[in-house]
């Protein structure tokens, strides 16, 4: 299967509501870098993490299905920080967010994380997706960073 089903770009253009599964508190990891750089260039950062009450300034919730109902409509994207064996199961979790919600819109993985059976999930869901892509690095193609 492809490695998306839409263009990263036009996600980072058109949404800008994301929930981060995985966000971490630690500053030195990817997992807190990436959504404090998107949440500096203007997107909504919603942070999922079991043992967090709040990432980067943003209340976190500990899993999907714990963010409430009217904030969990507003989700256009869900950004996992996860590893990607993990992925099938947080598919599902998207996939029931969306049949409760209608959102989200995009499943996003990580860089380097792909998973085969995940794409299924989000397929047979109607839940477009990203893998092996880097949201922060896509938003700087889109910007024309150098």
């Amino acid at each position: 299967m492809e490695k998306f089903t839409v263009n990263p770009v036009d996600v980072m253009k058109q949404y800008k509501t994301i929930a981060v599964v995985g966000a971490s508190k630690n500053p030195e990891k990817e997992a807190f870098t990436v959504p404090a750089y998107l949440q500096a260039q203007g997107y909504t950062i919603i942070p999922v993490n079991p043992t967090a009450d709040v990432v980067n300034g943003n209340k976190a919730y500990r899993a999907l299905a714990d963010i409430p109902m009217e904030l969990a409509a507003k989700v256009e994207v869900v950004d996992v920080f996860r590893p990607a064996e993990e992925f099938p199961e947080v598919a599902k979790q998207v996939a029931e967010m969306k049949r409760s919600t209608g959102r989200p819109f995009v499943f996003w993985g990580q860089l380097g994380l792909e998973n085969e059976e995940a794409k299924k999930i989000l397929l047979d869901a109607r839940v477009d997706y990203v893998m092996d892509k880097c949201m922060r690095v896509e938003h700087r193609v889109m910007v024309g960073w150098k």
